[in-house]
């Protein structure tokens, strides 16, 4: 099978790309240097029991490493509706870093603020948005951009009568927090 051919190269270029040694993974792995070095030339036969370690560590799947045709780079994940937003994620479930374009529509106060781990950047896309961090509550236009540590009390919403849509993006922890939620019903278009 060509397709086994490849796993060696693909595992070495998602190891690389992460700027990992060899010593690196197979120790996060908790295999030899020699067995992860032979897998990569492809000297050694790759099996699940190998690959599911690895694939864990390296955060990609086994269809990444067997796969046969170029995956369609298109991200297709529903907008969901909560709390006086619509939050539409703009990379596939399980990415390292979560994006996400989110609508906030106007409102008469401003929602309480929050704090939990992680880190965000936004970007505001369209409307003005009205941005509380800390004891600094802004205004903040189209074209600008933010970024603080969430664990600073923040809040976040529509500033004027208009909405306001910004990108937004989060490190894992972040990411978690704000999408550990219910199930939301898709949005209407």
């Amino acid at each position: 099978m060509d397709e086994l051919r490849l796993v060696g190269p693909r595992l070495r270029d998602a190891r690389t790309a992460r700027g990992w040694t060899l010593a690196d993974l197979a120790g996060r792995a908790g295999m030899s240097v020699s067995t992860l070095s032979r897998l990569e030339s492809g000297k050694r036969q790759a099996s699940l029991e190998l690959l599911l370690p690895l694939t864990k560590q390296l955060g990609v799947s086994i269809d990444d490493l067997v796969r046969t045709e170029t995956p369609d780079p298109r991200v297709r994940r529903t907008p969901r509706h909560r709390d006086g937003m619509t939050v539409t994620p703009l990379a596939r479930e399980g990415a390292r870093v979560a994006t996400y374009r989110i609508t906030y529509e106007p409102r008469p106060t401003l929602p309480p603020l929050c704090t939990h781990a992680g880190f965000e950047w936004l970007h505001v896309v369209s409307g003005r948005l009205r941005l509380r961090v800390g004891e600094r509550d802004l205004v903040l236009g189209r074209g600008e951009s933010a970024q603080f540590d969430t664990s600073t009390p923040h809040a976040l919403s529509a500033a004027g009568s208009h909405p306001a849509t910004i990108i937004s993006i989060f490190d894992e922890t972040g990411e978690r927090t704000h999408t550990d939620t219910p199930e939301l019903p898709p949005a209407t278009a």
